[in-house]
């Protein structure tokens, strides 16, 4: 593409996933926010749950002094409590949308952009009634949201690898925006490196859904040897040995943004990073690796 991709949207990268350092202190976690937010590369800081007492005014200041943003992510809490938003159980499922609404009431104070969740276990022959009750939680969720002025992203992710999450393959989360069509403050992540793991291509997991795509991950996955560390939703670094990502892969999925009006000259929805360093890799140098990765394929990218 003609350009700067910083023209076409807004760059952003999950601190807690490029930094997992940034949670063993109070000072590694405001050194490391302070590192992303110095770097003019990125616009946006995907943030979750604070694990430290009194950070959420100063975060907040942080990143506006920076002229940045930040969004919320919710999956932390959700993992924490093992709560799951699509239970057949109604009260296991209220618990998980009371204490996603309780996250909502955290993003608020930090000043995030964003709120975002997914959805989590499932059986095979409940899969129906658990989207109707992911349905249920999306509406109490994005209500809520919806008082405090700030959007809902529901996160897509593998079903059957790792995460095992519900939604999941695309004909899913079709069936879901079907019931939750009228939720205007509500809209679906999708994250490259968990197409791979979701089974489909690039244009099966985006085409039926790519009027509700509000948020877009980019990352990488290894899935062909289950003995390795980096196996499923470990997000290593592009190009990784037996990854499934490389700078093509990205291209392609640019290409895509582009073709459904999610990239666009003087946009700013939000491209982000979701890379991790595996055992014994500098974190530097996987989010260097990340950025080069993106300005090869945005290069080789048409639009």
């Amino acid at each position: 593409m003609v350009g700067d991709i910083h023209s076409f949207c807004r760059i952003g990268i999950v601190m807690g996933m490029a930094y997992p350092a940034s949670s063993s202190s109070r000072e590694s976690y405001l050194e490391t926010l302070d590192k992303l937010l110095k770097d003019p590369f990125f616009e946006v800081i995907e943030l979750g749950h604070i694990p430290f007492e009194g950070l959420e005014d100063i975060v907040r200041k942080r990143v506006k002094m920076a002229h940045a943003s930040s969004t919320y992510s919710g999956h932390g809490l959700l993992f924490a409590g093992n709560l799951n938003p699509n239970s057949l159980d109604e009260d296991e499922r209220k618990k998980a949308s009371d204490v996603l609404k309780g996250g909502i009431d955290e993003a608020v104070r930090m000043g995030a952009e964003e709120f975002q969740f997914l959805s989590r276990g499932w059986k095979p022959e409940s899969v129906d009634e658990g989207i109707k009750m992911l349905a249920r939680t999306v509406r109490e969720v994005s209500d809520y949201a919806a008082s405090k002025n700030l959007p809902v992203a529901l996160e897509v992710f593998d079903h059957d690898i790792d995460k095992c999450s519900l939604l999941g393959p695309h004909d899913r989360v079709e069936k879901l925006l079907e019931l939750v069509r009228d939720v205007e403050n509500f809209g679906i992540m999708v994250d490259l490196s968990h197409i791979p793991m979701i089974g489909e291509t690039i244009s099966e997991n985006i085409d039926g859904i790519k009027d509700s795509v509000t948020h877009a991950h980019m990352g990488n996955t290894q899935i062909r040897d289950r003995e390795k560390k980096s196996y499923g939703d470990s997000h290593p670094y592009f190009g990784y040995p037996d990854g499934e990502n490389d700078t093509d892969e990205l291209r392609e999925y640019l290409e895509k943004l582009i073709e459904i009006g999610y990239l666009f000259p003087g946009g700013e929805n939000i491209l982000s990073f979701e890379v991790k360093p595996q055992e014994g890799d500098d974190p530097d140098l996987v989010v260097a690796n990340a950025k080069r990765t993106l300005q090869s394929a945005w290069r080789r990218a048409k639009g």
